[in-house]
């Protein structure tokens, strides 16, 4: 039976997810929905009450969708390490290059030295760890939907898988999944319809410093992000 995890995407910079490249991938946050999803489930992010975009603007996005994924492919972190060397390279971080969507790489987590792996500079670093590589795994798909900054108001029929705390909720109501599908199904699949939320944190800054901004900037937000 499949399932669909609906969850409040506070912080959406393009990295989690990173909907780019052809593939959506959740390999870092959400270590629960990581843990637990299965192919062929939904992974769904909701937009935030404060959510801050690239216009300079706080915006109400609480009852919007912003992404939509099923999952097509499930892999250990070490895996999908291994899977970006030869598949998916731009997933790898590239923190210095002109193209801000690589600095925005997911593979942050690196088994080329051995079982424990170093961190590559990307937007998460040591203090991270634990709570990525709880995880356990990598979600993929090849069958997504990215609204980003110009993310859809969520139907009144489907108003159920909207969360409004914080954590995750599950649904595995046939009914209520074929409802979602048949009217997800009306975008077009495996398209990037506007940037992330927060891309603004990144198109600028190549520095060093910019991984600790980011990652004060984050924290600000998550404290007064209520709900």
């Amino acid at each position: 039976m499949n399932r669909l995890y609906s969850y409040i995407l506070k912080n959406d910079n393009g990295a989690a997810p990173n909907p780019f490249w052809g593939t959506c991938t959740l390999t870092i946050c959400k270590p629960k929905i990581r843990r637990t999803a299965k192919v062929g489930d939904w992974v769904i992010g909701i937009g935030s009450k404060n959510s801050k975009l690239n216009d300079g603007n706080v915006h109400d996005l609480s009852g919007y969708l912003v992404y939509a994924m099923k999952v097509s492919d499930k892999k250990t972190i070490k895996e999908y390490d291994k899977y970006c060397q030869s598949h998916l390279p731009d997933k790898l971080p590239k923190w210095f290059n002109r193209d801000w969507r690589k600095r925005l790489g997911d593979c942050i987590y690196d088994y080329s030295k051995g079982e424990e792996p170093t961190i590559r500079m990307a937007v998460h670093k040591e203090k991270n760890r634990v709570k990525d590589l709880s995880g356990l795994n990598a979600l993929m798909s090849n069958h997504f939907y990215y609204f980003g900054e110009e993310p859809r108001p969520i139907p009144p029929t489907l108003k159920r898988i909207v969360i409004k705390g914080q954590g995750h909720l599950v649904f595995d109501d046939p009914k209520l999944i074929a409802t979602f599908e048949k009217w997800i199904r009306k975008f077009k699949k495996n398209r990037i319809y506007a940037h992330p939320q927060r891309k603004f944190m990144f198109e600028v800054s190549r520095s060093k410093d910019c991984v600790e901004n980011c990652e004060l900037a984050k924290e600000k937000k998550q404290k007064k992000d209520n709900c």
